[in-house]
């Protein structure tokens, strides 16, 4: 499978940031306009001093959404910066995306939460309405282009990440960091089930950021109520701590799917001390996943910058026992600009990492669509993806791949 039929297959992006997605001359351009400093006035130093190939460690790698986060200050910049991601997807066959962010760090006086959204709501429905008047869609030959929005709460923050988390924490002044925490994401979630009744495009819940010492059980009540408000719960897990943050994620939290998962299969990392046997634990784990059809959002290039054990090597990635295993997975950029990458270019270094089959990919690729958080009822959902597989099929078939 060359890039070309890759490009040309259809594909979704489940896990992708809103702020580390950015078109590099739309950052320099909102950092003009808004009179936000950067390292550098053009895109050769950017990628040179921020947004590199290659980085040493996971805070090296968060440095630019300093900058990031920074132009997106209002409604504008939010409603641009995610026209412009919904049609560098289009661009490369992706025909249903989810946008995540936190709205709360964009939190300024007289602009919040609700106004945050919407903003972002704006720009994905002016981008739906322009993909699809175009001609393979128009007619029909190809599957329309759709979105939904993921509302990501963090695990942890300070007051100077925003004025929006500056308020729990003068709120709850003395209270144990940990409810801090906690009320904010709370209140997230139920900002993100009203918005989902008023009709925004919102279909899901998120919890991002530190993992090790800052656990998903401390965010129970607002995923509980973003489980009773009918919201796809997704949670960054097992990305930066071990297998048991991955069953606190299914266990403490409903999740539907997993952000990375990236050490699952690793029994060293199991610390539990009721865990019992380590690797019975983590097989054991994996069979709940692979049984509940419990989706893994799979970042390769991300997880090769911010993970130091699998730089140099990405066949040494959890993803071959992933399939091993027969989990569903579905392949994800994590950040277009940050990391360097597409979609397309996901898929195609897993091909070649992991001698992918026609069919692998078809099937990989086919999850996603399936276990989207589709903005729609289930029979509508259900002829959209029949036609992505029709598609995807005609598209494998006129290439002359095997293996189908």
């Amino acid at each position: 499978m060359d890039v070309e039929l890759i490009r040309r297959l259809p594909k979704t992006d489940l896990h992708v940031h809103l702020d580390g997605s950015l078109r590099v001359e739309t950052l320099l351009e909102l950092a003009r306009e808004r009179g936000v400093e950067l390292p550098a006035d053009d895109e050769e130093g950017l990628r040179r001093l921020v947004f590199r190939d290659r980085y040493r460690h996971l805070g090296e790698y968060l440095e630019g959404f300093r900058y990031t986060v920074a132009v997106l200050s209002d409604a504008a910049a939010l409603e641009r910066v995610a026209y412009e991601l919904c049609e560098d997807n289009f661009a490369e066959g992706v025909r249903y995306v989810e946008v995540r962010f936190a709205p709360q760090l964009h939190v300024r006086e007289g602009f919040e939460v609700p106004d945050i959204v919407r903003a972002v709501d704006r720009g994905l429905r002016r981008a739906i309405d322009t993909l699809n008047r175009s001609a393979g869609v128009a007619s029909g030959s190809e599957p329309r282009f759709g979105a939904g929005i993921i509302l990501s709460a963090l695990r942890f923050f300070t007051p100077e990440f925003s004025a929006g988390y500056r308020r729990y924490f003068d709120a709850l002044a003395g209270a144990p960091e940990e409810e801090v925490y906690a009320a904010a994401s709370l209140s997230l979630a139920r900002a993100a089930v009203r918005l989902r009744r008023e009709g925004v495009l919102v279909v899901g819940f998120d919890l991002a950021g530190r993992e090790r010492g800052y656990p998903a059980a401390a965010h129970r009540d607002a995923y509980q109520v973003a489980h009773e408000g009918f919201l796809g719960k997704t949670v960054h897990a097992g990305e930066d701590y071990g297998p048991e943050s991955i069953f606190q994620a299914i266990t403490d939290c409903h999740a539907d799917r997993i952000g990375h998962g990236t050490w699952l299969f690793d029994p060293t990392r199991v610390h539990a001390e009721d865990a019992g046997d380590p690797e019975r634990y983590v097989e054991e784990l994996a069979q709940v996943i692979a049984d509940k059809r419990i989706t893994i959002e799979v970042c390769l290039t991300s997880n090769q910058q911010t993970v130091p054990e699998l730089a140099d090597d990405l066949q040494l990635h959890p993803f071959r026992a992933m399939r091993a295993h027969k989990l569903s997975t579905t392949f994800c950029t994590d950040n277009r600009l940050v990391s360097n990458t597409t979609v397309t270019n996901e898929v195609f270094r897993a091909v070649e990492a992991f001698a992918l089959s026609p069919r692998e990919v078809r099937d990989c690729l086919i999850y996603g669509f399936k276990r989207s958080f589709f903005p729609a009822g289930y029979l509508e959902k259900r002829a959209y993806v029949r036609q992505v597989i029709d598609y995807a099929d005609r598209l494998l078939a006129a290439a002359g791949a095997s293996g189908l």
